[in-house]
């Protein structure tokens, strides 16, 4: 069962001093039972203290009066739900030094059953051991947040040396990468300027362009020569 720990405000008929202290709430298990039983205690730590003790049958009759429904774990769920609400009141009735009887009252929310406890003021060694007990309690809740924070810090500074470790291999990987393709790029450009070296110089190589000379056709030479023998005869008979 979670324990709870928390500063009050406190509500009476007398006006507060600015001297008064801060009073806290403390709820815990009850020892003789811790599975079902509530411990309450309120306490200045200095000199004012207070205690209510619910048992197993002290919760069923609670439940009974607030009219809430369920199991008994359900309900002692509820219970330390509104004690670790935002709306939780200690009421003082006159001076806090002397006050006999004080209420704890806290709502859950808005608008649903209020819890009410009232508690007995301690004296002497009771009174002493409450504040010893709530001391007792705040040290462990700092032990325990203690070891959570290094626990972190330590989880924390895992991960940032794996991350760096990663953040190497990446540069690593990323640099061979730059070097591998400015290397595939330096051999495709001097592949490129071979090829242009040793292609043939078509214009250079080209054999010399011959005259051909040309050919009348058979038929117009015999034409010609026909008409070069009419002539002649033409020119013997004129003769």
């Amino acid at each position: 069962m979670k324990r709870i720990i928390r500063q009050l405000k406190a509500d009476g008929s007398s006006p507060p001093t600015t001297s008064q202290r801060p009073f806290f709430l403390h709820v815990h298990p009850l020892p003789i039972d811790p599975t079902r039983g509530l411990g309450f205690h309120v306490t200045d730590c200095h000199s004012s203290a207070w205690e209510a003790l619910k048992t197993e049958e002290d919760l069923e009759d609670m439940r009974d009066i607030t009219g809430i429904g369920g199991s008994l774990s359900d309900f002692v769920d509820y219970v330390l739900a509104s004690f670790n609400s935002e709306d939780v009141k200690l009421v003082l009735d006159g001076d806090s030094m002397e006050a006999a009887r004080v209420k704890l009252i806290a709502q859950k929310a808005k608008g649903m059953p209020r819890i009410t406890i009232s508690l007995s003021k301690l004296v002497g060694a009771a009174a002493s051991e409450a504040v010893a007990n709530l001391s007792l309690e705040l040290y462990k809740s700092f032990k325990d947040v203690q070891s959570m924070l290094i626990s972190e810090q330590e989880r924390c500074c895992h991960l940032s040396k794996a991350l760096s470790v990663e953040q190497e291999k990446s540069e690593t990987i990323q640099k061979q990468l730059d070097e591998f393709m400015y290397s595939k790029r330096q051999n495709l450009s001097n592949a490129g300027d071979k090829s242009l070296s040793d292609a043939p110089d078509n214009r250079g190589q080209q054999p010399p362009t011959k005259v051909v000379k040309r050919v009348v056709p058979t038929h117009r030479r015999a034409k010609v020569r026909g008409v070069l023998l009419q002539d002649t005869e033409d020119d013997e008979q004129q003769n």
